[in-house]
């Protein structure tokens, strides 16, 4: 009983904490018990953590801008500046999300450019973009590839790589594997928010 009223004081204390973080309390707390225990005793009690994930949508391809093919498929990237890929995600932050442009080259996966925002809007993916041409200074050629979101589809963005040269490429309508390579970017960033 008494291992349940700590367990249930961790519980109250800490709504978001499952079974690992209460074993790890209770640990702090001088108690000897096993996880297996721990997770038993909270589903006796019904004190298991039922977190509600937010989705957050950062991809509108509903729009009636102009959509480019995929410049991507089968392309070799044997140097750097090459191909640019560029994507939009969202960071948690305890009260509210934020949103990160990024442009990412293609060959080396490494960010070239990139902005944080409270608004998911053309401004901010164009600081990106604008970043990475700053400090990579591309050559004509230089394929950018992007979903087909309303930010990188905009007139403002398209005249922007139109005007250093660049090929637009965009993925498919709802493939997300087309953008795979800007996607792998994302994947440990959303699974380490806290």
């Amino acid at each position: 009983m008494l291992l349940r009223d700590a367990i249930e004081r961790i519980v109250l204390d800490h709504p978001g904490y499952g079974y690992r973080r209460v074993t790890a309390e209770l640990r702090r707390q001088a108690w000897a018990v096993n996880h297996k225990r721990v997770l038993r005793i909270m589903r006796q009690e019904a004190r298991l953590c039922q977190i509600q994930r937010t989705w957050v949508t950062t991809t509108d391809s509903r729009h009636g801008l102009t959509v480019y093919p995929n410049l991507l498929t089968g392309l070799e990237l044997p140097r750097p500046n090459q191909a640019w890929v560029a994507d939009l995600t969202y960071v948690r932050v305890p009260t509210t999300f934020v949103y990160l442009a990024c442009v990412l080259d293609a060959w080396s996966r490494r960010c070239v450019g990139w902005q944080l925002s409270s608004t998911i809007d053309t401004h901010r993916t164009l600081a990106a973009l604008d970043g990475a041409i700053a400090v990579r200074q591309p050559a004509p050629g230089l394929i950018h590839h992007a979903d087909r979101g309303g930010q990188d589809a905009s007139g403002a963005y398209t005249a922007r790589l139109t005007a250093i040269g660049a090929q637009i490429s965009m993925s498919a309508n709802g493939n997300p594997y087309d953008n795979a390579k800007a996607e792998r970017c994302f994947k440990t960033r959303k699974r380490e928010e806290v």
